[in-house]
């Protein structure tokens, strides 16, 4: 009798988990088809007033000045600007931090350099931004360009590159130390030196983790807002000059959410409007990523 019960204690538990579990699956599931929805509805009411075609080509954004005018492009602009800049800026250390963990460094150095790499990823982002504005634009750039405004996109673009390091870097790491060891000892018994391994053998066959890692960053960076807000500042305009102020989708959804727009004026859908965009887009970037990964994985298995 004893152990019959025992044992339906502990199907019992063991359902209870079940439950708990599914629950708390639920809840994400739900959490993401209800910001799916919100942002599906409002912008579907923006797009009754505005072409689509105009919002994603149109190359004026001015939707709080008279003349109004929904173009899209010049967010989109500002958005990569910061993002290819920070990536051009984070791949390099990111990629050598990764070689340097995996192929260079002994476990207690590791030990010791890999948490304090991780700890850019903690750092709040506001404080990043007011990096860029007292030190990265009046002591680095201004120098070095004169006419470079306060806000601009190459200060944005640092600070997004130093915060996505750290991504990177774990990411290429983790690809790198994945790499079978008989692939190492190979090369070394023909005679290849550890740079000719690190650069010859372990990049090439941990490559697919490298793409994967940075596409991931490339996403981090587009969705990243206070940072770029405070840097990069609140002029939405199409142009290539970094050194100039421009606006990203994050940016200016930070800027309608302020409270001054009037809730369900067409001023205001804007904001699900460049929400929905950039939400496909991360989207988009995130499932490319997971479809590399996944090649990866495959690849040793």
């Amino acid at each position: 009798m004893q152990p019959t019960i025992g044992k339906k204690l502990t199907r019992a538990k063991e359902q209870a988990i079940l439950v708990c579990l599914f629950a708390c699956a639920l809840i994400s599931v739900v959490t993401t088809a209800s910001i799916i929805w919100i942002l599906s509805s409002e912008a579907f009411a923006f797009f009754q007033h505005v072409s689509p075609l105009a919002f994603l080509f149109g190359t004026r954004w001015a939707p709080l000045l008279e003349p109004k005018s929904f173009g899209v492009l010049p967010l989109i602009c500002g958005t990569v600007l910061v993002a290819g800049g920070a990536l051009l800026i984070a791949v390099p250390i990111g990629l050598g931090s990764g070689i340097f963990l995996s192929e260079y460094a002994p476990p207690r150095v590791r030990s010791i350099v890999k948490p304090i790499l991780e700890v850019l990823a903690g750092i709040p982002t506001v404080v990043y931004g007011y990096f860029a504005l007292v030190f990265i634009t009046p002591r680095i750039l201004q120098p070095l360009f004169p006419g470079t405004d306060i806000f601009n996109a190459a200060s944005a673009a640092i600070v997004v590159g130093i915060m996505i390091v750290p991504t990177i870097a774990s990411l290429c790491d983790d690809a790198f130390r994945a790499v079978p060891r008989s692939l190492r000892e190979g090369a070394y018994a023909l005679s290849a030196t550890r740079f000719e391994v690190s650069t010859r053998v372990v990049l090439p066959a941990g490559m697919s983790g490298v793409v994967a890692a940075i596409i991931l960053a490339f996403a981090r960076a587009i969705g990243e807002t206070m940072a770029v807000t405070l840097a990069a500042g609140a002029m939405a305009r199409l142009t290539i000059n970094p050194l100039v102020s421009i606006q990203t989708m994050t940016s200016y959804i930070v800027q309608v959410s302020l409270g001054d727009t009037p809730h369900g004026t067409i001023e205001y859908q804007t904001i699900f409007a460049v929400g929905m965009l950039l939400f496909l887009i991360t989207l988009m970037f995130n499932v490319l990523a997971q479809q590399v990964l996944k090649r990866f994985r495959e690849a040793y298995e």
